[in-house]
């Protein structure tokens, strides 16, 4: 299959020093230790999270025993991806509402949701369309690689057990978080998506591109 690079869609969330965090999280830091006026080169640090912006949670997140995001397989982050438009969901996106959308084991699901209405400036918005647990099963028991939502979690809080991740983690099904999919319309791409790696963690940033299917 050959891809067309021509239509690149950028899905990632834009980091800045007024970026959306989750809850009550430090807010990122990005500042210049060099200035082209003083050092006539410019270099910058970055301070924040693993969990900021456009993001992958490994296993490691929320199961005990689960293998870190060093060890989540590229494979699953890259291939066939069915972006699906769920604009109507008020609340959160349960069994019910996907049930009908043709998944495929292997397929990469990603949700759009009125998430995506919101600015990534934004204070944390609570009412944030989440995953149920019955939703979180079902792509389960469908086999599908890798799961994305267009917010910084796939649970709102306060969540304590975690059903959502629990179940998709522990079935080897990669989550990206924090995608930004306002001018995606709903279909099949090539998502391709890498997370930083780093070693022995639960999670890393990462940047999301979708390829238009030819």
């Amino acid at each position: 299959m050959s891809l067309d690079f021509s239509n690149v869609i950028d899905i990632s969330w834009p980091l800045t020093n007024a970026v959306t965090q989750w809850k009550d999280n430090r807010p990122v830091q990005i500042f210049e230790e060099r200035t082209w006026e003083k050092d006539q080169a410019r270099e910058s640090r970055l301070n924040l999270g693993l969990h900021c912006g456009t993001h992958i949670d490994a296993p490691s997140h929320f199961v005990k025993d689960g293998y870190s995001v060093e060890e989540v397989p590229l494979t699953s982050l890259l291939g066939k991806c069915r972006v699906v438009d769920l604009s109507k969901v008020s609340d959160s996106i349960t069994k019910a509402d996907i049930e009908n959308v043709p998944i495929d084991p292997g397929d990469i699901i990603l949700f759009k949701t009125k998430n995506s209405d919101l600015s990534p400036t934004a204070k944390f918005n609570n009412e944030f369309v989440f995953i149920a647990e019955s939703a979180a099963s079902y792509l389960a028991q469908r086999k599908v690689k890798a799961i994305g939502l267009d917010y910084l979690g796939i649970e709102r809080p306060p969540q304590t057990k975690h059903e959502s991740h629990s179940v998709l983690l522990k079935n080897r099904v990669a989550i990206i978080e924090g995608l930004r999919l306002k001018s995606v319309p709903p279909g099949i791409y090539t998502l391709i998506c890498l997370p930083l790696k780093i070693e022995g963690f639960e999670g890393s940033l990462a940047r999301a591109v979708l390829l238009p299917s030819g």
